[in-house]
């Protein structure tokens, strides 16, 4: 079992109930990545229906989640369909409820189904070994999800306020050679630095307020592209929209987010 297949299992404890254990090993400072936190509610629904695969997932972050810590999840099916079905569920953690999940759940075929397709390009960018590893950026904040994580930055986005563009261009991998799931993917979605970096500097933790993401594709295995870029800052509020390619340069995900910039 790989460690981010470990670190979010769910055991079942009752009707709609399941117990999980949030690892420190993921966190964004002192606070859980929400990626990571909110996949132990996907492994949930999951289990609830016949489609293994979300292709839609939103959250609303209600506080943070918190590392090292036990946690229960709450899962409810509102709807079983043949081809896709949609859950409600939700992630508790001493008490209170830390973020709420709508997911639709599918079965993605390998190469698709064919017919009519629009997707966006990858950009070119340098391969990961000619990017800047995570750990090099000034970021004003701890990173123990670096352990868990490999994330390389295009080396023009990894300048402190050296870009007159909320943008980042990278390569992001799990640190234990584990291949992407379509699972994953909304983890991956949420483990870049926040696209405000390159344009801003030095802005520390930027918690999410509402997190979607759409999987479209069972990615292949190796390292995913992603870009991350914000067009929309207003009082505190950034909007980042993002997307992500597998090894082959197929476009797997596309999300979208709201995040506070706290100053």
């Amino acid at each position: 079992m790989s460690r981010f297949d470990a670190e979010t299992a769910v055991e079942p404890v009752g009707d709609g109930l399941w117990a999980t254990h949030l690892s420190a090993g993921w966190n964004i400072g002192g606070n859980s990545n929400g990626g990571y936190a909110l996949t132990s509610v996907l492994r949930a629904m999951r289990s609830l229906v016949p489609q293994v695969d979300p292709i839609s997932v939103t959250t609303h972050f209600l506080r943070p989640g918190q590392g090292d810590t036990d946690a229960e999840v709450r899962a409810t099916v509102v709807r079983s369909g043949r081809t896709v079905s949609t859950l409600r569920g939700s992630l508790w953690q001493e008490g209170k409820q830390r973020l709420e999940v709508m997911a639709a759940f599918s079965n993605l075929p390998a190469g698709g189904r064919g017919g009519p397709e629009i997707a966006e390009a990858p950009p070119v960018i340098p391969p990961p070994e000619d990017c800047v590893h995570r750990d090099s950026l000034e970021q004003g904040v701890d990173l123990p999800i670096l352990s868990r994580v490999d994330v390389h930055v295009h080396p023009d986005h990894a300048p402190a306020a050296a870009s007159d563009r909320a943008l980042i261009d990278g390569w992001i991998r799990f640190s234990d050679g584990t291949d992407p799931s379509t699972l994953a993917l909304p983890f991956f979605a949420d483990a870049l630095p926040p696209s405000l970096y390159p344009l801003l500097g030095y802005i520390g933790w930027v918690p999410t307020i509402e997190l979607t993401v759409h999987p479209r594709r069972i990615p292949a295995p190796g390292w995913l592209q992603v870009r991350q870029e914000s067009h929309d800052l207003h009082d505190g509020r950034m909007i980042e929209s993002g997307s992500l390619w597998d090894a082959t340069g197929a476009l797997v995900a596309s999300s979208r987010q709201i995040g506070l910039l706290l100053t």
